[in-house]
């Protein structure tokens, strides 16, 4: 199995991670499906400020946000929505 490895992630608003990859795609990514659909992730809408503490794992393979939160690097690039520009996104 191929890993689409991450190089950075920045948390934007309405619970949106914009992610880098190594390759040198960037892809944005909706989180507020995983929320309503486990339960794991019901955290990251109610604790304050825990959504922005995301960041890559080592060896970039995914994100993470505490030991039980985490999303896989694959996830968010076969997932994850196209960015032709995104220095206009992060400014979103």
């Amino acid at each position: 199995m191929i890993f689409h490895r991450l190089k950075a992630v920045t948390p934007l608003p309405d619970m949106i991670l914009l992610a880098e990859f190594q390759d040198g795609s960037i892809k944005t990514y909706d989180v507020k499906p995983l929320v309503h659909r486990f339960p794991v992730f019901h955290m990251l809408e109610y604790v304050a400020g825990l959504f922005d503490q995301v960041q890559v794992d080592s060896g970039g393979y995914g994100v993470v946000w505490n030991d039980e939160i985490d999303i896989e690097c694959n996830e968010l690039y076969y997932n994850g929505h196209e960015q032709t520009n995104a220095r206009r996104t992060e400014g979103n």
